[in-house]
């Protein structure tokens, strides 16, 4: 028997809801860089910069994460280095391999982008009140399952 198609309008389905708030907070912390000294940043260098985190990433790692071309991630990791915010350096397990990591300005550009998110917190505290805010965080750092469950029929 045919599964009956969600009654759920398509905007307000959990997907979108999560995009579309990503996407303000992406939104924000961009044009805080901007405001910032950091007028070259884009959307999708922020994306690589989520990736890297505290540790160096190799090139094909960062391309599987955000689900782009290895490609891609060369061509952004080259504008990112132009701009002094990361470095290439060799991986200790394979020195053939090149990782990519923050440079000390890269450093101090992540710090600044993390007390913006702070700050985009406290708005969304005001707008939407602390308890809501508090509630957000505790429902989204539940357990999720790591793969999509098979359907059953």
């Amino acid at each position: 028997m045919p599964k009956t198609p969600p009654t759920t309008p398509h905007k307000q389905l959990l997907r979108h809801l999560l995009m579309a708030r990503s996407d303000w907070m992406e939104a924000r912390v961009v044009q805080g860089a901007h405001l910032e000294g950091y007028p070259q940043l884009t959307t999708a260098m922020n994306r690589l910069f989520a990736q890297l985190g505290g540790r160096p990433l190799g090139l094909s790692e960062l391309a599987r994460r955000l689900g782009v071309s290895r490609q891609a991630v060369h061509k952004l990791a080259l504008e990112a280095e132009r701009l002094g915010l990361v470095e290439f350096v060799p991986s200790e397990e394979d020195g053939r391999v090149k990782l990519l990591r923050f440079s000390q300005k890269g450093w101090r550009m992540s710090e600044e982008a993390a007390a913006a998110f702070v700050r985009m917190e406290e708005e969304l505290a005001r707008h939407i009140g602390q308890d809501n805010v508090e509630e957000l965080r505790r429902i989204l750092a539940l357990p999720w399952p790591e793969r999509a469950a098979p359907e059953s029929d």
